[in-house]
């Protein structure tokens, strides 16, 4: 009976979400949320992060950003363009930057020390737009969903059977599982889609797409201590980042001299 309880609850797990092919190829599980409750959570999640701010209050800058994402947002498909775009500049030295669901950019200060030009900064902030284009939001959403429901059952079951202590150390050593061999590595998948989907983006927007490269060479020579080993980050080792940026080069050059030529020349500092 157990076993069949879990079969049940597995297979109610996978029909609650929906299959789909990134633009890359991939195979993704979303729809665990809509994406009307995917717009909500980003904007509450922006607005919260401008309320603790500190905003930055130079003009320079904020236009600066503004023109290198309205640049990019006009090469996305038209549901993405419908969107109203919202950028904002934080007063903090951590070169950092994301985009949410809903048209939201947030973006360090710090990050502009690092993309030293209107390439690499678009660079990083079509990474980020890849993220929300690519619906990575909801393929987390659904995979931590899924993860979550998966380690509740399992410990209820063992704890039906064995106690209180099996159930616990079920949810304990199936978290870390969890995060550990599925989270995780869908984490990984998503930055390398994202920089694939995102050097394309900028490529159609006007942007040099070999200065991805040199962006993540300032990262590198801007970063400081030792990094986590690439099997327990989120994001791919910078050298194999840099390795696949160069590796689709050849084939956007092109779309980057196609752009210019009609006209996509973006002008923004």
């Amino acid at each position: 009976m157990k076993k069949w309880l879990l079969c049940l609850a597995v297979a109610a797990a996978v029909t609650a979400c929906a299959t789909t092919t990134s633009s890359t190829g991939r195979k993704q599980y979303v729809g665990g949320v809509s994406q009307a409750q995917l717009d909500q959570l980003g904007a509450q999640a922006f607005t919260e992060a401008k309320q603790k701010g500190p905003l930055s209050t130079d003009a320079r800058q904020n236009a600066y950003v503004r023109c290198v994402v309205d640049a990019l947002v006009r090469q996305l498909p038209p549901e993405q363009r419908q969107v109203a775009w919202e950028t904002a500049v934080f007063s903090q030295d951590e070169p950092n930057a994301f985009a949410l669901p809903g048209g939201k950019v947030g973006v360090n200060s710090g990050i502009l020390g690092v993309a030293r030009n209107q390439d690499q900064l678009a660079a990083v902030l079509a990474h980020e737009i890849g993220h929300v284009v690519e619906r990575h939001h909801d393929e987390r959403i659904t995979r931590q969903q899924g993860a979550g429901t998966l380690l509740g059952l399992g410990s209820a079951i063992l704890g039906s059977l064995y106690g209180q202590g099996a159930a616990d150390a079920t949810t304990q050593l199936g978290g870390a599982a969890a995060q550990g061999f599925v989270l995780l590595p869908n984490n990984r998948q998503q930055e390398s889609e994202a920089d694939i989907v995102g050097q394309r983006l900028m490529a159609r927007a006007g942007f040099d797409p070999r200065q991805a490269v040199n962006l993540w060479e300032n990262m590198i020579q801007a970063s400081s201590g030792s990094r986590a080993p690439q099997w327990l980050s989120t994001h791919p080792d910078p050298a194999n980042r840099i390795r696949e940026l160069q590796r689709d080069l050849p084939a956007l050059l092109p779309v980057y001299e196609a752009a210019r030529q009609a006209g996509n020349t973006p002008r923004c500092g």
